[in-house]
């Protein structure tokens, strides 16, 4: 296989989805001849032309009630929003309409619909700019989430997504467009709801998603140099979450440390804590522990926002206190 950065995957998986099916769609800000405020669309305007790949103005509510219009009328739309700290303008349209609409009409309706959203700190791009906001829509039924943390993982859940009849949130950490990893060239899909053992272990389970999996997976390294050997599994998707390959992890360590970045309050790994607790809590011999980050906006200071960040250190400490 090819080695190709997470953004290569992406954009991998749009050109190949959009060969596949025409209809197939891309709008959002500066998608087209820009090829995107991250240059994940880099060069699909020139191939599919204008029709297909859209820029659009700069207006949140305008792009998201578009992707369920367009949806329901029977594209496959896959929009942007520059920044997923902007989907707060599009609630309505995303939470009441997309989610909701398949429900509402005895399941007549198809909202074949995904929305790529980069998201996450490390970049200086400060409070408004940097958020992590998985658990917002976890919260939601009637969506998906997907929340790749490797090139393979991005190529193949996004194919997946698009070909989906239901909406999709696709959340694209920053800080992963540059990583590498070997990526088929060929098309290929991954299941939602089937979580990725990463690393296996005995000692410890370390759930972890997005670019926090690459976090505790450095930390699992340094684990073990004293003697802990911690096992890292991936979710990959959090709506649907798949609790069995969780949970058959937990009763092998009966240990179970949770890492993301979003902030630890009310975050993904409360649910996932709250799941294990009521169906595993008799496997487990240590209380259960979360790292995310404090409950505090993202700092533009480059050294408040790197404290900020959960790191290797964190994971490593909280991992050694559950041993003691």
């Amino acid at each position: 296989m090819a080695t190709k950065t997470y953004l290569q995957a992406i954009n991998e998986a749009l050109r190949q989805e959009m060969e596949r099916d025409s209809n197939v769609l891309i709008f959002g800000e500066d998608v087209g001849q820009f090829g995107g405020c991250f240059g994940v669309t880099q060069g699909l305007f020139d191939r599919f032309g204008e029709d297909r790949v859209r820029d659009t103005p700069i207006t949140e509510s305008a792009i998201v009630g578009a992707a369920t219009g367009a949806a329901a009328a029977g594209l496959r739309p896959v929009a942007e929003l520059m920044f997923v700290d902007f989907i707060g303008v599009a609630l309505d349209q995303l939470f009441n309409q997309a989610a909701k609409m398949r429900y509402m009409f005895g399941g007549k309706a198809k909202i074949p619909m995904v929305l790529r959203m980069p998201q996450g700190a490390g970049v200086g791009a400060a409070a408004q700019h940097s958020q992590s906001l998985e658990a917002w829509f976890m919260h939601v039924p009637g969506l998906k989430v997907a929340i790749p943390a490797t090139p393979y993982d991005a190529k193949g859940l996004l194919i997946s997504a698009i070909r989906d009849d239901n909406p999709v949130i696709f959340l694209e950490h920053k800080m992963l467009y540059g990583t590498e990893g070997e990526v088929p060239d060929e098309e290929y899909t991954i299941d939602f709801g089937k979580a990725k053992v990463v690393k296996e272990g005995e000692d410890l389970t370390i759930v972890a998603t997005s670019q926090m999996v690459l976090t505790a997976l450095e930390a699992a390294e340094q684990l073990a140099k004293d003697g802990i050997n911690a096992e890292v599994v991936d979710p990959r998707t959090l709506s649907p979450l798949d609790m069995d390959t969780i949970l058959t992890s937990v009763e092998k360590t009966h240990a179970l440390l949770i890492a993301h970045e979003a902030v630890k309050t009310a975050g993904p790994g409360a649910e996932i804590a709250a799941r294990v607790a009521e169906d595993a809590f008799d496997q487990l011999d240590a209380p259960i522990v979360r790292v995310g980050a404090p409950f505090t906006p993202v700092p533009f200071s480059p050294p408040l926002e790197q404290a900020f960040i959960p790191g290797v250190e964190q994971i490593v400490k909280a991992a050694k206190k559950m041993r003691e």
